[in-house]
């Protein structure tokens, strides 16, 4: 079990990636990409919270061990959403001017 959400979470953010770098092309911003590559780092963040509630703890990984308590094991899902939020930031105001610019 331990394994097969590892390589879910894995896979998820490996889309993500995909999806953010994909968004940007020559055809131009695709919005609809965008999006999905935020709601694909969201369901890593939503893995990654539930690897750390159902084996934090029982000594599978000395990582998830550190997010023993439901308090801290959410904190996986507010750092995807921060960091959601903060990559929004950078490509509204940074990268979408300079964008449009070209």
């Amino acid at each position: 079990m331990f394994t097969t959400l590892a390589v879910l979470a894995a896979l998820f953010f490996v889309a993500h990636v995909y999806l953010l770098f994909t968004s940007f092309g020559k055809s131009g911003f695709q919005k609809q990409k965008y999006l999905w590559s935020h709601i694909t780092l969201w369901i890593t963040g939503g893995i990654a919270c539930l690897i750390a509630i159902l084996f934090a703890g029982k000594s599978v990984s000395g990582v998830i061990d550190v997010f023993d308590t439901p308090g801290k094991a959410s904190l996986l899902i507010v750092i995807a959403l921060v960091l959601s939020a903060v990559a929004h930031s950078i490509v509204k105001l940074l990268v979408l001017p300079k964008y449009q610019r070209a």
